[in-house]
């Protein structure tokens, strides 16, 4: 499994709470992926979500997005985490 950072750009900003709703979402489609969506970061007045996934690779974590939500991000970028 590769670790990746999401990043979605929503002109006119959006809510925590429809992020929430969103995540929530992938959280009942990733196992049918073999998908871990672990974190998620808002910055409501930009429109900039954020999300840390496992994932076999970029395009899966891209469909449960697009089977959850729809919104699938327009970057992402596989990242490593150091302590």
């Amino acid at each position: 499994m590769t670790l990746f950072m999401d990043v979605h750009n929503i002109e006119g900003g959006v809510t925590a709470d429809d992020v929430a709703g969103a995540h929530a979402a992938d959280v009942q489609t990733q196992d049918k992926f073999g998908v871990s969506y672990l974190k998620y970061w808002v910055d409501e007045e930009a429109g900039k979500i954020f999300c840390l996934v496992e994932s076999p690779d970029a395009e899966t974590a891209h469909t449960v997005h697009r089977e959850a939500h729809g919104l699938v991000a327009d970057e992402i970028y596989p990242v490593k985490e150091f302590s």
